[in-house]
């Protein structure tokens, strides 16, 4: 902690202590914030709610314990989403290939279309216009 700044979450820790010195959240909170040095969002929450019970609070404490609450991230819980693959696997595209790897198996344009689709690249659209007139020519 810098000792120059002004620790406002202190001071409302000691209000709270002194205000009801058997409560054990407020206990709780203290003694962390003193082993780490600072509180997460949902318990500065609570302490908030705690300080709001305090008739001697000064507002301007309970503000900027607002201001510092409002400040922090909020960290989201939801669980994530499986991302989908970019590139789905055409199997039709894949058939068309197989079939004429079967009957030329040197064709080196072909053979080109299947490493692209082992690695899974896209065939563009000159690709597939190719491997389409490929298999009407070749497939009669």
């Amino acid at each position: 902690m810098n000792k120059n700044k002004l620790d406002i979450i202190d001071k409302v820790l000691d209000a709270c202590y002194k205000h009801n010195p058997d409560a054990l959240f407020v206990m709780s909170l203290m003694h962390q914030y003193e082993e780490r040095g600072s509180l997460s969002k949902k318990q500065l929450q609570g302490l908030y709610q705690k300080a709001l019970k305090v008739k001697d609070m000064p507002a301007n404490w309970l503000a900027t314990l607002e201001a510092t609450i409002l400040k922090m991230p909020t960290r989201d819980k939801t669980p994530v989403e499986e991302s989908k693959p970019i590139f789905q696997k055409d199997e039709s595209l894949a058939n068309t290939v197989k079939a004429i790897l079967n009957k030329y198996p040197q064709h080196k344009q072909v053979l080109f279309f299947q490493h692209k689709l082992d690695k899974n690249e896209q065939l563009t659209a000159t690709e597939l216009n190719d491997l389409k007139r490929f298999e009407k020519l070749l497939m009669k």
